[in-house]
C-alpha cells in the first residue's frame, strides 16, 4: 500500500512539474486583460489575436477578466493576486500606481511606424495625464487613455425638469423621496457635492474646483456627509452597474452616474418608450479617466503594448463607443466625422464647442452626452488620490449608507432566501413522501 502511495505521489509531482514547465511555456502566450464590465466589444478580442499574429508572427490568447470597482481592481494588483499584463484604473489610481510602482513605463517604440497609433489620442488627453500626480513620473510614459467621461445626473424626463437639474441641491428635494440611485463610487460623489459646498468660493474666484479635488480634509468630508445624511431619504439604492437597467425600466427618476453609463441607458430606454437625458449641474462636477497600464510583473509586456496600440486604432475605438456608450480617447477625423453623422441621424441639431478635444472643431453638431460643450467642461476638473485621507473618506462613505441596502444587495437577499426556501420545502415534501411510505 506504501509503495502504491509513494509511486501516486512522484507521478502527481512528476505531472505537476510537467504541468507547471508547460505553464510557464504557455503564459508566454497568454494576454491577461483586467478591465472593467462592459467596457469593449468583445469581438475586438478575437480580432486582437488575429492582428497580432499576423503583425509579430506569434500567436496569443486574450484572458480577460473583470471588476467593477477602482479599489478591488488596486488590491489584487498590490497584493499580486494575479499575473495581469494590463489593468484599466482610473486617474487618482493611476497616481496611487505610480507612487507605489506598481506600473512600468509603457515601451511605445516596440510597435512599428507603420502600424503605431499612439499619437491617435487627443491632446487634451495628454494633457490631462500630464496633471497626474506621477511622484516624479510622468504619467504618459506610464499610461495611455482609453475613456473617459463626466459625473453628471441621468433623469426621466417624464418626472423631471431640466431646470430642476441646474443644482446639485436637487438631490435633497422632496419630490425625489425614493427616486434616487446613487453611484458606488465615493469619490465621483464627493467631488461634484464638495464642488457644490465651495459653490460662492467658486464664484467669487477664491477657491477652484481643481484644488478642491485634492481636499480630503476633516472639514470638507465632515459637510459633505452633512449633505448626503440629508440625501438619505431620497435614496432608492447605491448601484456599481445595475441602475441603467432601474431608471430604464423607471423604477428610480434620477441617477448620480457616470456619462458613459447615461449613454447607454438613454438608448436602450428609447427602445421601450421612456424617455432619459443626462446633465451636469452648473456648480461643476468631475471628470474622469481611464487608461491603460501595465503592472510591473505583467509577462507579456509585448502583447500588451500592441493591444493598447490595437485600442488606439480609428475603427476600432468607434467600434467601442458603439458597444458600450462611452467616450474613445482618440481624436483623429474619423471619428470626428462619426461624431457627426452618428448625431445628425440621431436627430441632435445643435452645434458644440469642441475644440478642446479635436483640432479646430468649434462647430459641431455631436450627442452632448457623449462630447460636452466646452462650457460644460470648463466647470469640470480632474479627481485626485487622496493618499492617506482616502481611509477617512472611505469611512464616512461607510456611515452615509449605513443601512441602506442596495437593490442588487435586496435582489441578491432574495435570491439566496429563496434559495433557502425551495431547500426546506424539498426537504419537507421528502420527509412527508417517507412518512406516507411508511404508513
Amino acid at each position: 500500500m506504501r509503495r502504491l502511495l509513494s509511486f501516486i505521489i512522484l507521478s502527481l509531482s512528476v505531472f505537476c512539474f510537467s504541468a507547471c514547465e508547460r505553464s510557464e511555456e504557455e503564459r508566454a502566450q497568454i494576454l491577461k486583460v483586467y478591465n472593467w464590465a462592459d467596457y469593449i466589444d468583445p469581438a475586438l478580442l478575437d480580432e486582437f489575436e488575429v492582428w497580432y499574429e499576423q503583425q509579430t508572427g506569434e500567436k496569443v490568447e486574450v484572458v480577460y477578466q473583470l471588476f467593477d470597482i477602482n479599489e478591488i481592481m488596486l488590491a489584487k494588483i498590490e497584493r499580486g493576486e494575479a499575473d495581469y499584463d494590463l489593468a484599466c484604473p482610473s486617474e487618482y489610481i493611476i497616481e496611487r500606481m505610480l507612487r507605489n510602482d506598481l506600473i512600468v513605463p509603457i515601451d511605445k517604440s516596440i510597435v512599428p511606424d507603420s502600424i503605431n497609433y499612439f499619437d491617435n489620442v487627443s491632446p487634451y488627453i495628454k494633457d490631462v495625464f500630464d496633471k497626474i500626480d506621477g511622484y516624479g513620473k510622468n504619467a504618459n510614459d506610464y499610461a495611455v487613455g482609453y475613456m473617459w467621461g463626466t459625473t453628471g445626473i441621468l433623469y426621466n424626463k417624464k418626472y423631471v425638469q431640466p431646470e430642476e437639474l441646474s443644482s446639485w441641491s436637487a438631490l435633497w428635494a422632496p419630490k425625489f423621496k425614493n427616486r434616487l440611485l446613487v453611484k458606488d463610487a465615493f469619490r465621483d460623489v464627493y467631488s461634484p457635492l464638495l464642488m457644490y459646498e465651495n459653490r460662492e468660493g467658486i464664484a467669487n474666484g477664491t477657491v477652484s474646483r481643481d484644488s478642491l479635488m485634492y481636499d480630503a480634509s476633516d472639514a470638507s468630508i465632515a459637510k459633505v456627509e452633512k449633505l448626503m445624511m440629508k440625501m438619505k431619504p431620497n435614496i432608492a439604492g447605491w448601484e456599481a452597474d445595475f441602475g441603467k437597467e432601474i431608471m430604464t425600466k423607471e423604477k428610480a427618476w434620477l441617477n448620480l452616474t457616470w456619462s458613459g453609463d447615461a449613454v447607454w441607458a438613454i438608448e436602450e430606454a428609447a427602445d421601450v418608450g421612456v424617455e432619459l437625458d443626462y446633465t451636469v449641474p452648473e456648480e461643476g462636477s468631475a471628470v474622469w479617466f481611464d487608461g491603460w497600464v501595465i503592472p510591473k510583473y505583467a509577462k507579456n509586456k509585448k502583447a500588451a503594448v500592441y493591444f493598447i496600440n490595437f485600442m488606439c486604432k480609428p475603427e476600432n475605438a468607434i467600434l467601442n463607443m458603439e458597444e458600450i456608450g462611452y467616450v474613445s480617447v482618440i481624436a483623429t477625423p474619423e471619428i470626428l466625422e462619426y461624431v457627426e453623422d452618428s448625431a445628425v441621424e440621431a436627430g441632435f441639431t445643435e452645434p458644440l464647442d469642441l475644440s478642446y478635444f479635436f483640432e479646430g472643431a468649434d462647430s459641431v453638431v455631436a450627442n452632448p452626452v457623449l462630447y460636452h460643450d466646452r462650457k460644460v467642461i470648463e466647470r469640470c476638473a480632474m479627481m485626485h488620490d487622496s493618499g492617506e485621507r482616502t481611509e477617512e473618506l472611505l469611512e464616512m462613505w461607510s456611515r452615509v449608507k449605513g443601512d441602506n441596502l442596495s437593490s442588487g444587495m435586496v435582489i441578491f437577499i432574495c435570491s439566496v432566501f429563496g434559495i433557502l426556501l425551495t431547500g426546506y420545502i424539498i426537504r419537507r415534501l421528502r420527509r412527508y413522501r417517507l412518512q406516507k411510505k411508511r404508513r
